[in-house]
């Protein structure tokens, strides 16, 4: 039982407020018509009993009379000198030394009938005192009262319950169409008084939706406006101004944070311009100090070459820096037609060249497939994911770089067979100087800037990059939009081959036929 209840109070609670308040409404109704319906029957019963036995005190009355001044017809009424005034179905029994010795039925001729033996039966066994309900076998149930007569005689005078029974059914009867008729029309009501009441409810919840949807992590925000607070004092009303409250709160943190992010973005794009003049000022006296100074010990050459390599790296930082800055600018990037082809087929010859220590593959489609964007940005990308694909996987690994048309879209992928990504590393790959474990090769753990543009650039292409990573296998996977021009040829190829499909397919069952 008490796994029931909680069954039925967890399926309660797993509905909607409307139906949950609905629910309760109909339920208390229900509950109070039940309760009426009951009350009112009881009470109703009880009284017409309570009339019945008024009426059976006064048939005794004049059956004793009856009994005490017999006429010469007494044995064929039933023991009743006068049959006026007696209800239809009164019956009148004398019992002596146990056994009835006159017994009859009022009929509606006001005559009267005997009454059965079984039924005699059960009258000869009924003790002296009030009234009292008895089922007679033949005439059903009666209202009977027994009475003690002066010569020792037991006097009994019954009416029959049936009337009493059916008035209360038929109250029971009105009283279920009434208040199934009224539970109809008060759910009716109730909903739409609910629906009517709920209705801010309804805004409150788009609100919130919207506000879930927005793209919290960057950018500029816009939030929905504040809400109408159609019902000020009430529970709603309260509701609808802690909800514009949280919607001033959210906005001026979202003001703030774009505030913090502006100057951050112009420190950034304005370090990065204040460090380039001097690394490449350090970046080329170092060259010019291994050029004019050839006859430097083994250290001091040594160290020269450290200092230019690790100018160039600074130099390709600040670089990385000044176009995550750009591309956090929001400023819109020149658009145009960029063959993707081209642009792999490039970034796969230069990872031969720069490392052929690694296996290469290379996938392409047989026509040039074409994507929507600025050249530059794409090409950087790409280079990005193949420089990460070298730069995180030991020697011997084969990189593969493919390229397919998948609807009205380009797919790029750059894959390798090396250790794969630590899975809880694998959330922040994108994350600017991200770091992980070791596990992904020589290249350590640091993720650096690289990753974090390719995000960027996809993002400012309206374009979708993602990772799948496991032992063994690791894919970088972008989704770029076609060039209308190409979009609109593959399009047409595609309607091409359902056409031609659809042309064998009724030469074939042309033939089929001829056969």
């Amino acid at each position: 039982m008490t796994r029931l209840w909680s069954r039925l109070r967890g399926a309660f609670r797993r509905l909607s407020l409307r139906r949950q308040l609905l629910l309760v409404v109909l339920g208390l109704l229900l509950a109070s018509s039940v309760a009426l319906t009951i009350a009112t029957s009881l009470a109703l019963h009880a009284y017409l009993v309570r009339k019945l036995d008024e009426q059976l005190v006064a048939a005794g009355n004049r059956y004793s009379v009856s009994l005490e001044h017999p006429s010469d017809n007494d044995a064929d009424n039933g023991g009743y000198s006068s049959v006026v005034g007696q209800p239809v179905g009164t019956l009148g029994a004398r019992v002596l030394n146990g056994q009835v010795t006159a017994a009859g039925i009022i009929t509606d001729n006001s005559s009267t009938r005997s009454v059965s033996a079984r039924d005699q039966q059960v009258i000869a066994t009924l003790p002296d005192g009030g009234a009292r309900d008895v089922n007679l076998p033949d005439l059903g149930d009666y209202r009977i009262i027994v009475t003690a007569g002066r010569d020792g005689d037991l006097q009994v005078a019954g009416l029959p319950q049936g009337p009493v029974d059916e008035t209360t059914d038929q109250l029971i009867l009105i009283e279920v169409v009434v208040f199934a008729v009224a539970l109809l029309l008060t759910g009716v009501a109730a909903a739409f008084s609910i629906r009517l009441t709920l209705r801010p409810m309804d805004r409150i919840s788009r609100t919130a939706h919207q506000v879930t949807d927005l793209p919290l992590g960057r950018g500029a925000v816009t939030l929905p406006e504040p809400l109408q607070n159609e019902a000020p004092g009430t529970e709603i009303g309260q509701l609808t101004d802690a909800v514009n409250q949280m919607l001033q709160h959210i906005a001026g943190a979202f003001a703030e944070r774009q505030a913090t992010e502006e100057l951050l973005r112009h420190f950034v794009a304005d370090a990065s311009h204040e460090l380039r003049t001097p690394v490449a000022v350090i970046a080329s006296h170092a060259e010019y100090l291994q050029m004019t100074e050839p006859g430097l010990s083994g250290s001091g050459a040594e160290a020269v070459g450290r200092i230019r390599a690790e100018s160039g790296r600074m130099g390709e930082l600040v670089q990385d820096l000044l176009l995550l800055a750009r591309l956090d600018s929001g400023r819109p990037l020149q658009r145009g037609p960029v063959d993707l082809t081209r642009i792999l087929l490039d970034a796969v010859t230069d990872g031969r060249a720069l490392s052929p220590d690694h296996e290469w593959e290379l996938e392409l489609p047989a026509e040039a497939v074409l994507a929507a964007g600025d050249e530059a940005s794409l090409r950087q990308l790409i280079v990005n994911l193949v420089a990460n694909a070298v730069q995180h996987t030991p020697s011997g690994t084969t990189v593969t770089v493919s390229l397919a048309r998948q609807d009205q879209s380009a797919v790029a992928m750059v894959c390798d067979d090396g250790p794969g990504i630590a899975p809880e590393f694998l959330p922040h790959v994108f994350e600017r100087f991200a770091r992980g474990d070791a596990s992904r090769g020589r290249g350590g753990g640091e993720g650096g800037l690289g990753l974090a543009i390719v995000a960027a650039i996809a993002r400012a292409h309206d374009a979708t990059v993602s990772v799948e990573s496991r032992p063994g296998r690791t894919c970088f996977t972008l989704t770029i939009a076609l060039s209308p021009a190409d979009a609109a040829a593959a399009a047409d190829t595609d309607a091409d081959t359902v056409a031609a499909a659809d042309t064998n397919a009724a030469a074939a069952a042309d033939t089929a036929a001829d056969e």
